[in-house]
């Protein structure tokens, strides 16, 4: 029997590369996470802190100059250089993903019903009939109303929240134990997201292990067990979703929470706190610490030395950073 507590998915050290025409892009760097079965992960920072690489690399879907190297295990299974027959295994019945764009996940020219029905048919899970049941109860689950007349219809006769809602649908029906979802509620109105907030919290009370990567900390607050806040490519602090929003410990995390609009006493008038400067470009390197440029808090050793990630004395989250929030747990 496995080991209940054991983790679904171990990432560990893992670095993504990208070959290109001016020489190598690192776009993820040293990165270990572990998601553990009903447990929610977010990975949360700015467009291309490495986010989305991180996911594709888990189900081996970089693009083909992408290269990547550590682990990445599913139930204690190698992934990371596993065949495209291992993985697709995997795929679909062990993980499912839900993209970040459904307009683009769904095939536009193939009705819902075909779509929602090939994983079964393809791995033999079910016959015709009883992959179209499932496809039905598949829609109810995730709250379409009238599945069986959906299941005609095409991608395009549906709203952005519609086929986000069959997109889920679809990465559910092959019953996996592990979701992947990719800014799950990008361009939806603020009703959607949250019904989608609420679908994705109900699978996880089920049991399934969730790695949600977002922008969106309203998000993470709602739905996230445990947080991972990645900058340039490296996770810069890892920490309970309470603890990180309030006392976060990285100054790079202090500026994410600043720049969420608050509205206090019903006036939204003010400010919008914003992050100076920009993040490095890809391709970009420094001996020091990345968010050293952007950083009040950064001296000569942040620019000259990098911090390594580690756990502060006496708690339970880990930090990048040689001068955290926490003063009296600054790491010598």
């Amino acid at each position: 029997m496995s080991d209940p507590s054991a983790a679904l998915l171990q990432i560990e050290r893992l670095a993504v590369r990208f070959g290109t025409a001016r020489g190598p892009v690192q776009a993820v760097e040293d990165v270990s996470l572990e998601v553990r079965a009903g447990e929610c992960v977010a990975v949360v920072g700015e467009s291309g802190s490495g986010k989305t690489q991180l996911l594709l690399a888990c189900l081996g879907l970089l693009a083909q100059n992408g290269r990547a190297s550590g682990s990445v295990r599913f139930e204690g299974g190698e992934l990371l250089g596993a065949s495209e027959a291992s993985l697709n295994r995997v795929r679909g019945t062990g993980i499912g993903l839900l993209s970040q764009d459904p307009a683009s996940s769904l095939t536009p020219h193939l009705r819902i019903e075909t779509q929602l029905v090939e994983l079964l048919l393809d791995r033999g899970l079910a016959s015709t009939a009883e992959a179209r049941q499932r496809a039905i109860a598949g829609l109810r689950e995730v709250e379409i109303a009238e599945p069986e007349a959906r299941l005609r219809q095409y991608p395009h006769e549906l709203s952005g929240g519609m086929r986000q809602r069959v997109a889920l649908a679809m990465a559910l029906m092959g019953r996996p134990r592990l979701l992947l979802a990719d800014e799950p509620t990008t361009a939806l109105d603020v009703s959607v997201q949250a019904r989608i907030l609420e679908l994705l919290a109900r699978v996880r009370d089920r049991g399934l292990g969730l790695l949600i990567i977002t922008h969106d900390l309203g998000v993470v607050a709602g739905l996230a067990d445990r947080v991972a806040v990645m900058y340039a490519g490296r996770i810069v602090e890892h920490a309970p979703v309470g603890q990180l929003f309030a006392t976060p410990a990285h100054p790079y995390t202090a500026a994410l929470l600043a720049a969420v609009p608050r509205v206090r006493g019903g006036d939204a008038s003010g400010r919008l706190a914003g992050i100076e400067g920009d993040p490095p470009r890809p391709g970009e390197t420094a001996p020091g610490c990345a968010f050293a440029p952007r950083c009040s808090r950064a001296n000569a050793r942040c620019a000259q030395t990098r911090p390594e990630l580690r756990t502060l004395p006496g708690e339970s989250d880990a930090v990048a950073c040689h001068w955290p929030l926490r003063a009296e747990a600054a790491l010598a």
